[in-house]
């Protein structure tokens, strides 16, 4: 065993180890895990991009290049955002660039994907015939392993991923051959949730980068415009085509003061989702700046910029510093952090007198800690407050399960001190208490560091390194379906059954800091900043002392297991098989191509009312093990939304039969007769995930159009890709004229584009053979 230091920019580093010269790159080559330092000699202009791209390289010389012919044509202060996006502009000399109404052809600089979603998008990107992708990109296994047979911290999961290797082996299979045949790196099974992998491994400052995953706007924390797509979206961009995003408007949120005490990086999103709702940042990318930032850590800048999805935000973004610089350091990209500081004025700093869209302002020193829900991410609750209101709406106050993630070193540290501080008093936790590390890395480091051991004592359990029941992969036994119950998570979403398919679960989503300390109450009744709490004796009168843990390893990460794949320099030899009679993977068919006629006479397969997510759209938890087969997927299709016409969910007419049924069997038997669906929405439709599935099921079953009072921004992109109509009432108010027995006709669709109405008709009929006479015909966007 060797100690050696990778370079100035790296952190000493213990490992069997032998050198190589691979060209003009230096590398070292660890046992367990291989380290790329910058290029020398002929290529000492050129800075790797990260560890793992060793013929990739970071593109600030061209980013600068394109900034500037922007802001001399612009001719004003830009914002953050608007440098880091305009910065990747296909043709920064003629493309209009107005914000809230141009579309921008980007060139971003990576794709990643996670396994539920990349089955689909790989499945697309063989369609396409190309040998290789264009720019560097991963896929991640973590969405696929179920929480089921929960162990203590010392097994740390393993049964549950060896148990989620042998289920999904041929999902597995798929995507590690296509990746090696393809040039996509694989980070295997047991890696850790996507979002911690690439702020890792691959975010920079500066980067632009789309993720088959809504919450790859983790990023943000990193300095990087992050941006959750749908996988068509990031074949695009795989097959080397301009990918056209809307030109966001930005949302400033001004920080003052600084974090302290029991608040939270997480108390910030928390407070900012109550402002703006789930909707309020559709459309625009909402930018931290001001003195509070420097407060945060970067992996607490993350945690905000993860949830910004929660809020509709096309992404969030904090601005370049010395937190960044500390992490960089730290997980061995010194010399990212290096090329990063010669830029950080002119390209990772918004200009003076930059003007936003809007402004929010948080004074850090009063903000109190959070606690949001239940069923939607933006009620938002001071700790101080919860329990009363709680008591006053009914919820339950008793709480069965504390899950934590977002677990950052940091977030472990804070709440192990909690955990410290009540074992002293032989209090431990008075609920099931879950974990689940953020990667490999994290688990490893807080083993070594006895973090681990703490939250063991504690009575802590640990699930695989992925999401879990944040998705809703647990399979939970201590309640009945439709029993009331309330949990508390630091996840980020909390709709109606999401995480363990139960209506009646409550979800409290907060930081981990609170998940720890209401662990030990046991209830939503409890402020552990100013409540008593009791062991055999009152032993906190005044609350439980702050949190504390250190930003970073004070011995640097332990990189852990190695768990990644790189693709092949040549993978064409590769055979990547799809069996026929799969019922886990199916090749893709091309859908019917437009005739270029109107839609007339479309049947009303659903009139949604209400909240309408992704997950109503096409569920997760158990479905996950279809997203490679549209064909069988789309038997979810609908299953989660509330029909307008009787209140229930999974039952729609057959407009024909004139019987109730579940809605795909409904859609399918349309289908087989030719008789083309539309679907009708409330607002904010398609909130939630990127999951493209919820837009590839309606087209596969026969549907035409949505129309809906509102979109989110990624589902209605995913509607586009998949030859969807998505269209918005002109006004809102004409969804309550529409009735589930209407045929909706739409008129005049050879001259569509952008902002135009679109004529809309609708006219009563029972039967298909039954001609009455039109209503009115109204207009639609």
């Amino acid at each position: 065993m060797l100690r050696v230091r990778l370079g100035p920019d790296h952190p000493p580093v213990d490992e069997d180890f032998r050198i190589r010269f691979p060209g003009s790159l230096l590398a070292l080559e660890v046992q367990q895990r291989c380290f790329h330092l910058s290029p020398l000699g002929a290529a000492a202009a050129k800075v790797a991009m990260s560890n793992f791209d060793s013929s990739a390289y970071l593109p600030y010389e061209k980013l600068q290049s394109n900034l500037n012919v922007v802001k001399k044509r612009l001719n004003r202060p830009l914002t953050l955002s608007e440098k880091v996006l305009y910065s990747h502009i296909d043709e920064p000399t003629t493309q209009d660039i107005e914000r809230g109404t141009s579309y921008l052809r980007l060139r971003p600089d990576r794709v990643a994907m996670q396994d539920a979603t990349a089955q689909m998008a790989m499945l697309q990107f063989i369609s396409s015939g190309l040998p290789k992708v264009a720019v560097p990109s991963t896929i991640h296994c973590d969405h696929l392993i179920e929480a089921q047979v929960r162990q203590t911290f010392q097994v740390g999961g393993e049964k549950d991923l060896a148990r989620a290797k042998s289920l999904n082996e041929e999902v597995y299979n798929f995507l590690s051959t296509a990746g090696a045949k393809y040039g996509v790196g694989f980070w295997k099974p047991g890696s850790g949730i996507i979002h911690q992998i690439l702020l890792e491994n691959y975010i920079f400052p500066g980067l632009l980068m789309v993720g088959t995953d809504s919450h790859t706007v983790n990023g943000g924390g990193l300095g990087g415009v992050c941006i959750g797509v749908g996988g068509a979206d990031a074949v695009d961009v795989m097959a080397d085509i301009p990918w056209e995003l809307k030109c966001p408007q930005v949302i400033g949120v001004k920080l003052t003061g600084s974090l302290k005490g029991w608040t939270s990086p997480k108390d910030i999103i928390l407070k900012v989702a109550d402002i703006l709702t789930v909707k309020g940042g559709t459309g625009a990318i909402i930018e931290y700046f001001g003195p509070g930032v420097d407060s945060i850590s970067c992996t607490g800048m993350a945690t905000i910029c993860n949830m910004g999805a929660e809020i509709g935000a096309t992404t969030s973004l904090f601005p370049y510093n010395s937190r960044m610089r500390d992490y960089l350091n730290c997980t061995t990209r010194g010399y990212v952090a290096k090329e990063a500081d010669k830029v950080a004025e002119s390209l990772l700093t918004a200009d003076a007198g930059a003007k936003y869209d809007k402004v929010i302002e948080l004074d850090l020193d009063k903000l109190e800690p959070h606690i949001n829900g239940p069923f939607t991410p933006d009620l938002a609750h001071p700790i101080s407050k919860v329990g009363q209101t709680a008591k006053e709406k009914g919820w339950p106050l008793d709480i069965k399960v504390g899950d934590c993630t977002n677990s950052s070193y940091e977030d472990m540290g804070r709440c192990a001190s909690i955990v410290k501080q009540a074992m002293k008093h032989g209090i431990k936790s008075k609920i099931p208490f879950n974990v689940t590390p953020g990667s490999e890395q994290i688990r490893a480091t807080i083993e070594r560091d006895g973090i681990a051991q703490t939250l063991r004592d504690f009575g802590g359990t640990v699930l695989a390194n992925a999401c879990g029941p944040c998705i809703g992969q647990w399979d939970r036994k201590d309640v009945k379906k439709g029993e009331k119950n309330t949990i508390v998570t630091s996840y980020n979403r909390n709709f109606t059954g999401r995480n363990d398919a139960n209506p009646a679960t409550h979800c409290f989503v907060t930081s981990p800091e609170l998940v720890t300390a209401l662990s030990l109450a046991g209830t939503l009744n409890f402020d552990p900043t100013k409540d008593k709490l009791k062991g055999s004796d009152v032993v906190f009168r005044q609350g439980i002392p702050a949190p504390f843990g250190d930003e970073l390893p004070a011995q640097g990460f332990d990189p852990g297991e190695d768990t990644y794949d790189a693709p092949p320099a040549d993978g064409s030899k590769v055979s990547v098989v799809v069996d026929p009679n799969s019922q886990r993977l199916q090749l893709l068919k091309p859908f019917d191509p437009w005739d270029g006629k109107d839609l007339t006479d479309l049947t009303i397969l659903i009139k949604v009312k209400g909240k309408c997510t992704t997950d109503h759209i096409s569920a997760a938890g158990p479905w996950l093990k279809y997203r490679g087969h549209l064909d069988n997927i789309s038997n979810n299709m609908f299953i989660g939304a509330v029909n307008a016409e009787n209140g229930e969910m999974n039952k729609v007419k057959n407009q024909v039969t004139g019987e109730w049924g579940p809605v795909p069997d409904v859609a399918r038997s349309y289908k087989a007769k030719g008789i083309r669906w539309v679907a009708i929405g409330d607002e904010n439709y398609g909130e939630g995930s990127s999951r493209e599935h919820a837009a590839l099921e309606p087209r596969h079953l026969g549907g035409r159009a949505i129309i809906v009072k509102s979109f989110a921004r990624i589902h209605e992109t995913n509607l586009k890709k998949q030859g969807m109509l998505p269209l918005t009432f002109n006004n809102p108010a004409d969804y309550d004229k529409i009735q589930p027995s209407d045929r909706i006709s739409l008129l005049g669709l050879k001259d569509l584009a952008p902002g135009k109405l679109v004529k809309f008709a609708a006219r009563y009929s029972l039967k298909e053979s039954v001609k009455v006479a039109s209503k009115e015909a109204s207009e639609y966007r």
